[in-house]
């Protein structure tokens, strides 16, 4: 589970065959894994559905759950002091 957490963590968000190529696993194996690290909170998954050249693929889309976006250089607003009565 360690192989899914560090591939995650490095390439950010993947598909669950991506997941089971690159960590040389079986794709049951890997969605049990991805279950357990789900409900342990370590990921987030969703179901995704795509099309490609007309073909339907549908598998799960999941990131590290710890991936937080990084800030937008530049200026950042102000929040306004708004004072209501």
């Amino acid at each position: 589970m360690n192989e899914i957490l560090d591939l995650l963590k490095t390439h950010g968000e993947k598909l669950d065959d991506e997941i089971a190529r690159a960590a040389g696993l079986s794709l049951s194996k890997t969605r049990l894994y991805l279950a357990e690290l789900a409900a342990r909170g370590e990921v987030m998954t969703y179901h995704s559905t795509r099309f490609l050249e007309g073909q339907k693929i549908e598998g799960i889309r999941c990131r590290w759950s710890g991936n937080t976006p990084k800030a937008t250089p530049g200026k950042k607003s102000k929040p306004s002091n708004l004072n209501f009565v």
